[in-house]
């Protein structure tokens, strides 16, 4: 009995082996941040998304992913070097997700899709803000956090290649308790 269990197990996890696929997409995320306190302008970035497809059907998988957004944010005077209110932002969330129809896997032939899922992500952000009493302040806020998005895609095209609307929410475990959301768009290739 423990043959066929342990053997039933190795052919399964095999299969599970093999049936991996190598997923990208590139695009642009708004990404939006507030704390107690402090107002933060939306922040533009550019998104990478890489995921790896570990159990696929015709058109179905779940997917591992990480995708991480870069921006920059504030303002830069040549004239007025000591007005600049230069900034970064930097999101990275290791994601879990469900994949339906459009960009599922590389065979789906659909030409809508959807997913969803959850993770936990890592935000960091310096920037300029205002704070209650009307006063400029730089702050910066890095923090850990759980992690969930939604998202839809729309087949472009010909094979995987899809446009993908992706909504996310953040909740930073730090001192901050950030509220962390981004709104992206992207080009799944």
């Amino acid at each position: 009995m423990k043959k066929l269990l342990f053997s039933t197990l190795a052919l399964c996890l095999s299969g599970f082996a093999f049936s991996q696929t190598f997923m990208q997409g590139v695009g642009i995320n708004i990404v939006l941040q507030s704390a107690s306190g402090i107002s933060a302008d939306p922040v533009g970035a550019i998104m990478y998304s890489p995921r790896v497809n570990f159990m696929e059907e015709e058109n179905t998988s779940f997917s591992v992913g990480i995708p991480m957004s870069f921006g920059i944010t504030g303002s830069y005077n040549s004239q007025d070097i000591e007005n600049n209110s230069l900034g970064f932002m930097f999101d990275a969330p290791l994601m879990f997700n469900y994949n339906y129809g459009a960009g599922s896997t590389k065979e789906a032939e659909d030409k809508f899709g959807f997913y969803g899922g959850v993770g936990f992500g890592y935000h960091t952000h310096q920037y300029v803000a205002t704070d209650d009493q009307g006063y400029d302040v730089t702050a910066r806020m890095s923090g850990f956090g759980p992690v969930g998005n939604v998202g839809a895609r729309l087949g472009v095209g010909h094979g995987s290649h899809n446009l993908d609307l992706r909504f996310s929410y953040m909740k930073s475990l730090d001192i901050s308790k950030s509220n962390i959301i981004g709104i992206g768009f992207l080009f799944n290739f």
